[in-house]
């Protein structure tokens, strides 16, 4: 399959953009038929136990040597994490935390009202990549910083500030997730006019690959090329050797079907592209690859108000085979993003009872053993990432007024969950219930809710608006 690359252009030859998204790629993006452009259904039928499939083969582990490589030992680091930091949560900064939610610390420093997310940290735990949405454009950008909050700064962008060309206008880049060996970065981006009919739909949204220092960009997905209006593609996640990457494809009110979402993977090159999920599960936000490649984790959303509890976390095989349910269904709480641990033994994820702010919370692979990690839901911590980055000998407690009082490890939220990984077990499972110490905060702010990002309509990610709330 053919895709577009392009280098880091200097000012005088304008955006870098014209080469990712001109002209040409419509010509290319004309051959993505042949590049498995039509995925297929997955039945709900499915989900049960009976259809479980043999387990996929671990997959090897990164080559030795090479920076931010994966080891045969894996070292659980630090979580990372957004939060907000204020009360009316229109700004919000990246803080990191010990693996049992102690020693908060907020790692970037965010002007006011502007939105600090989707952290994702490098393979070595040595950087942190996130998006930062102006205030004053909605406009997001791609920025990394160091653990310890040093370094902080802009990635260039795929389009300057003087471009006025039609693959510039509204153009929004997010969602960073770094390669395994830590030599790419995958990213989604959106550009094009505005849907005003319908919720100022930008017109394309794919997912891209480039340098972390911002070089060698390259188009790696045409879902909206030949479909304009259609959808946003967005949050990327690895497959542990690096040949593969998952995303989240959430559509319009003008896409089939409408205002739905699912989880796709396609290769590195851009070949054998397909869907992973049903539509009917809603499956959103980043999934996640277990250390050895078996299991793909992801969180399902109902189609109701931002932040209504009904959804819950999953695992399927690579192959799309052997869904299963690790909380409880029906549920009465929100969960959020959900990630696996270094060594594949945890999962952190987001879970927020009705009514109230989120916090983060891990659980064994099964879905057993569940514990509250944070106790801070004004903050509502949300899209969490486990690295490999060396927890400080003496966390600090507070390292900023705004981010509010450190989280401390509290009691388990719950004694006992499903013991298989299948949606049956889990329906009478407690893997969701309930915390006995509810957070405050979220219930009373939770209609203030930030500016919307120009180019980027209500589906481009999840809950108030702009997906603040995974």
């Amino acid at each position: 399959m053919t895709r577009s690359t392009g280098t880091r252009q200097s000012s005088t030859s304008k955006a870098r953009t014209r080469a990712a998204a001109g002209a040409g790629l419509l010509l290319v993006g004309a051959l993505i038929t042949g590049c498995g452009a039509e995925p297929g259904e997955i039945p709900l039928s499915e989900i049960r136990p009976e259809s479980s499939t043999a387990t996929p083969e671990p997959t090897e582990s990164a080559s030795p040597g090479v920076v931010g490589a994966a080891n045969t030992e894996a070292h659980n680091g630090l979580i990372v994490s957004r939060a907000y930091t204020d009360a009316t949560r229109t700004t919000s900064a990246i803080v990191t935390l010990g693996p049992d939610g102690a020693g908060q610390h907020q790692v970037t420093q965010p002007p006011e009202r502007a939105r600090d997310d989707r952290p994702d940290w490098s393979p070595d735990g040595s950087a942190i990549a996130f998006d930062r949405t102006d205030p004053k454009t909605g406009a997001a950008r791609l920025w990394t910083v160091s653990t310890a909050g040093d370094n902080a700064h802009q990635i260039s962008q795929l389009c300057d500030t003087s471009s006025a060309t039609a693959d510039c206008a509204n153009e929004d880049e997010r969602a960073p997730a770094f390669s395994p060996d830590g030599k790419q970065l995958a990213f989604s981006r959106s550009w094009g006019a505005l849907d005003q009919a319908h919720n100022k739909q930008v017109q394309y949204s794919d997912l891209y690959l480039m340098s972390p220092d911002g070089t060698n960009v390259q188009r790696l997905t045409f879902l909206t090329n030949d479909k304009p209006y259609s959808g946003t593609v967005s949050n990327p996640s690895w497959s542990p050797d690096g040949k593969q990457l998952t995303f989240e494809y959430r559509t319009s009110a003008t896409g089939q079907p409408a205002n739905s979402r699912a989880i796709y993977v396609v290769s590195v090159d851009g070949t054998g592209l397909r869907q992973l999920t049903p539509w009917e599960l809603r499956a959103g936000e980043r999934a996640a690859w277990s250390p050895d490649g078996t299991q793909i984790l992801f969180t399902t959303y109902p189609a109701d108000a931002d932040n209504a509890p009904g959804g819950g976390i999953y695992t399927v095989h690579p192959d799309g085979t052997a869904i299963g349910a690790l909380t409880p269904a029906p549920s009465t709480t929100f969960y959020g993003t959900a990630a696996y641990a270094p060594d594949g033994k945890s999962i952190v994820f987001t879970q927020a009872p009705a009514g109230s702010g989120a916090d983060l919370y891990s659980m064994r692979p099964d879905g057993t053993g569940v514990t509250r990690l944070t106790n801070s839901g004004d903050k509502w911590l949300s899209r969490p990432a486990w690295g490999t980055a060396a927890v400080p000998p003496q966390a600090p407690q507070s390292e900023a007024p705004s981010a509010g009082p450190s989280a401390a490890a509290s009691a388990p939220a719950s004694a006992s969950a499903p013991a298989s990984a299948s949606a049956s077990a889990s329906a009478s499972a407690s893997a969701g219930a309930t915390p006995s110490e509810a957070p405050t905060g979220g219930a009373s702010t939770a209609q203030s809710t930030p500016t919307q990002a120009q180019g980027q309509s209500k589906t481009d990610d999840n809950q108030t608006q702009d997906g603040d709330d995974n």
